[in-house]
């Protein structure tokens, strides 16, 4: 786990986002099978959003197997594909920013649980070999110089400033839209967090 005070900050964090996403999705889910309708863009960024944030707590708390960690990892891949396809079908240039906004939120996840062992090398993290082996991490210790390779330090940066990106966006939606406020404050605030654990991860 993080160090205390942030891993229980970002548990209140994704708690909140995963929260203000299932509401959404079941209200959408509602509306879309009245009318026969299947799973539509909203929903599906709803589903991805839930999912994400289960898999966020899960990091802060838990060891995971390496065959649940790569399970996720098809599991983001596959909703980044889905979302997409919904570009070329989506009307008007913030609405295909929003799209890839959430495709590189999953891109950010996939790297997180992907290459956390070695964000996580730095930081004395502790337990098995694997992409899912250090999922149980201590955040307060320190690694030998040069533990976490630098080449994944600087696609960690990376990632961190797409989050951010991100982030900026949806604050910006948020202070321009008339409606979806509570969408995009949820989104924000995936975005700040899934930053801030990257860079935890790695500090």
């Amino acid at each position: 786990m993080l160090a205390s005070p942030w891993d229980l900050v970002l548990t209140a964090v994704f708690v909140c986002t995963g929260l203000a996403c299932l509401a959404d999705l079941a209200a959408r889910r509602g509306a879309r099978s009245a009318r026969g309708d299947g799973i539509g863009d909203e929903e599906l960024i709803g589903i991805a959003h839930g999912v994400m944030s289960a898999a966020m707590i899960l990091m802060l708390w838990v060891a995971v197997l390496d065959a649940v960690t790569w399970t996720q990892i098809a599991l983001f891949a596959i909703l980044a594909l889905a979302l997409a396809l919904g570009i070329p079908r989506a009307h008007g240039a913030a609405r295909r920013a929003d799209l890839s906004g959430h495709i590189l939120l999953s891109a950010a996840m996939i790297w997180m649980l992907a290459a956390m062992p070695l964000l996580m090398a730095g930081a004395g993290a502790a337990g098995g070999s694997g992409a899912g082996g250090t999922a149980h991490h201590g955040g307060g210790g320190e690694g030998g110089p040069g533990a976490t390779p630098a080449w994944a330090e600087a696609v960690n940066l990376l990632f961190i400033a797409l989050c951010a990106a991100c982030a900026l966006w949806w604050l910006y939606r948020l202070a321009a839209a008339r409606g979806h406020r509570r969408h995009s404050a949820s989104h924000a605030l995936m975005a700040a967090g899934m930053g801030a654990m990257l860079w935890l991860m790695n500090a």
